[in-house]
């Protein structure tokens, strides 16, 4: 699967034959995305590769030993990791391709925003609403 950061100035490749996704509602991570959640995998080092770009990237130390990855164009959250780790921590919304499967856990739930709503009386459009250009 290929993936790349809003700017299209990194861009990568992730093989793996099955991607096990993760919500993460913690505040770090809503607050390094911006959003109630961060949708992530892990991908083991060795089938994850930087394929344009590898000079944008900046990292930052978020809690101790654990960097975040991000384009210093654009500022696109790419992934997370602890050097130790035999695996980086993806961030799936930067994917290009659909990988087939759905998130298969949420956690954090008790930092989870109470403003998110997943369902109800919220109005959903597939685009923008009518009469918006």
């Amino acid at each position: 699967m290929k993936g790349s950061c809003l700017c299209a100035a990194v861009t990568y490749e992730a093989t793996l034959d099955d991607m096990k996704i993760g919500h993460c509602s913690c505040r770090t991570c809503r607050k390094a995305h911006a959003a109630p959640f961060a949708a992530t995998a892990r991908v083991p080092r060795d089938r994850f590769r930087v394929l344009t770009g590898e000079d944008k990237l900046r990292a930052f130390e978020s809690s101790p030993g654990r960097f975040r990855s991000f384009c210093s164009i654009c500022g696109s959250h790419v992934l997370a990791e602890r050097p130790a780790d035999p695996h980086v921590v993806l961030r799936v919304a930067t994917l290009d391709d659909d990988p087939g499967t759905r998130p298969l856990i949420h956690i954090w739930k008790s930092h989870e925003v109470p403003w998110c709503s997943y369902r109800g009386d919220i109005k959903e459009f597939a685009e923008w609403p009518p009469g918006r250009a």
